[in-house]
Formats: structure tokens, sequence, C-alpha cells
């Protein structure tokens, strides 16, 4: 039988070496990652043009995990994790065996983000009885115009009423499953923030702005907010860059790595394409991939020039002067 002290012991270290390591500029990582995201599926039924998946760019393998290498996953790093994230790039309510996977995470607090365009009445009532902790529906516009301008094949009628299905599900079966709804602001939609909030107040939900990353740099003037506040760029010398003062740390490489659907070990969710694989579970134990060279170097790299690493450069850690 596993210690209940064993999370918090573990989560206290994971916090531990993140503050040495930031202070002293050493690269240290005592015990196990306290959250994790693991990808089903990197396809998707969307083409959103500032997504990897979306837009067409993201050049690694499609496909969908298997239940033994989350079972792998798991039987390594359950006792560890008090969060699990089951997606990454792509929608993970595609994974043919999708609830399979929630049942799996049972006692631990589990998250999905969905695009909510499989939130039939049958998945709803699935859904708050499966043991998720916490469902995100991303609502980025409240007519078909303003909402497909940005997601690309999505069909408003679909999503909404797929909240209210889960609203339904969760009142009908008194469920503590949370509903969360996500506005990713952009310039076609950010007339609508209000419109939107007061939708998640019918639902019961949270409400959540979410600035959008550009990676079509071509973009930026017809994509970001008006607004400077719900922006997390600006514009210097004619060109945009992140608000961000991108100081040499990152809490992401001590409490949040993510496994990719074929197994491979990254640093964190701005690695999108897998460009800085640290290692391959199918291969190796995670807590060798975790305590192992590469992953030495990566973090030794952020804590004396976070800038100089691609993937850094478009984020949001560190960032202030954003309302969300």
């Amino acid at each position: 039988m596993i210690s209940p002290f064993v999370k918090p012991v573990n989560a206290l270290l994971a916090g531990y070496s993140y503050i040495y390591s930031s202070l002293t500029g050493k690269a240290v990582a005592y015990g196990m990652p306290p959250a994790i995201g693991v990808e089903l599926t990197n396809n998707c039924n969307l083409k959103c043009p500032e997504c990897s998946t979306g837009s067409g760019l993201m050049i690694r393998k499609k496909g969908f995990m298997d239940l033994k290498l989350f079972d792998k996953i798991l039987s390594e790093l359950k006792p560890y994790l008090y969060y699990v994230t089951l997606n990454f790039q792509g929608e993970s309510m595609m994974h043919p065996r999708f609830f399979s996977f929630l049942k799996k995470s049972l006692n631990i607090n589990t998250i999905v983000s969905t695009n909510g365009h499989f939130l039939s009445e049958e998945n709803a009532d699935k859904l708050v009885s499966s043991g998720l902790n916490r469902l995100i529906v991303s609502l980025d516009g409240m007519d078909q115009e303003t909402y497909a301008s940005y997601r690309i094949n999505g069909e408003l009628a679909a999503v909404m009423q797929g909240i209210k299905n889960v609203y339904e599900a969760k009142k009908k079966a008194s469920s503590p499953l949370r509903l969360k709804i996500q506005f990713l602001v952009c310039r076609e939609n950010e007339h609508q923030v209000q419109s939107a909030r007061n939708f998640a107040g019918e639902m019961k939900a949270s409400f959540r702005l979410k600035s959008m990353q550009i990676i079509n740099t071509e973009n930026f003037e017809t994509r970001i907010p008006s607004g400077h506040r719900l922006s997390r760029y600006e514009k210097k010398n004619g060109e945009y860059s992140l608000k961000n003062p991108f100081p040499d740390r990152c809490a992401r490489l001590w409490f949040n790595p993510v496994i990719t659907w074929d197994g491979m070990v990254i640093p964190c969710c701005f690695d999108k394409d897998a460009e800085h694989i640290m290692g391959d579970i199918n291969e190796d134990t995670f807590r060798d991939i975790w305590n192992g060279p590469k992953f030495r170097i990566f973090r030794k790299s952020i804590l004396s020039g976070r800038y100089m690493t691609d993937i850094c450069r478009n984020c949001t850690s560190g960032l202030r002067g954003v309302r969300y």
C-alpha cells in the first residue's frame, strides 16, 4: 500500500528543486513531476489556423495512444500525480477508446480540454459519471460566422448544444464535475466576450479568457485583439513580440512534462512538434528519462538563457500584464 505522504512529499521535493535550481543555476530535479500532460491523439476534426495540428504545420506522425502505453505511464507515475491532463495537440474525444483512459485515471484529478463537437447526450452522461474532475470546452464566438472564422469546419450550434448536454447531465446526476468554458480571444470575437460570459453563467460553468498564440506571423495584424490587455503580443519597431521578459527559469520543467501519443517525453506543452525529445517511455522508465542527461542539459539551458530556446519564444511562463 502506498503511503498517503508520497504525493505531498514528492510535490515539496519538486518545489524545492525548482526554487533551488532557479536561485543557483544548478539544474537539479528531486522526486517526480506532480502533474503530467498525456496526448491521447494529435488528430483533430477542425482546421484552426493558429494550431500546429489544424494549420497542417505539424510534421510529426499522427496517431492514437495505445492503452497499454498509458498503463505503463500510470504504473510509474500514479503514486506521485496530483493532476493528469488528457490532451495536448488534437481532439482527445476522437480517440476510439477515450472513456477507457478516463476509467484508468480514476483517483487522479483528471482534466480534459475539448473543442466541444463530441458532447452528445450519451457522451455527456458518460463524462459526468466517469470520475473526470474538470472539462474545459472551447467556445470562441457567439454566432456561426464569428466562431468559424477561427474554428474552421466547426459548428457553433453543436458546441453550444454539447455544453447544454453536459450541464443537464451534471444537474441530473448531481455530479461534482467542474465545467469550464474557455474563450480564445482574437480580433474577430473580442466583441462577444461578455455574451460568452453570460452563457457560461447560464450553464453554471466557470469562464476563462485565453490569449491567442500566433504561429503564422503574417496573421498578427488580423488575429491579435485590439485591446492591449487582451493580447500577449506588443508591437515594437514595426515587429510583434511576446510581452514577456523571459526570466531564466520555467516551472514546467519541474512540475508538468508532456508525453505524446507515441510515448515521446517532451519538456512542456509548448513543444508542439516534439522537437525536444527527452526520451522514449517505450524504451526507458520515466524516472530514467526525468533524471537523464537530456533533461538535465535542457533544464540547464533554460536556467542560463531561456530566450535561446526556440519553443520558449512563444511561451507565456513569466508573462505579466495580460489578464489571463
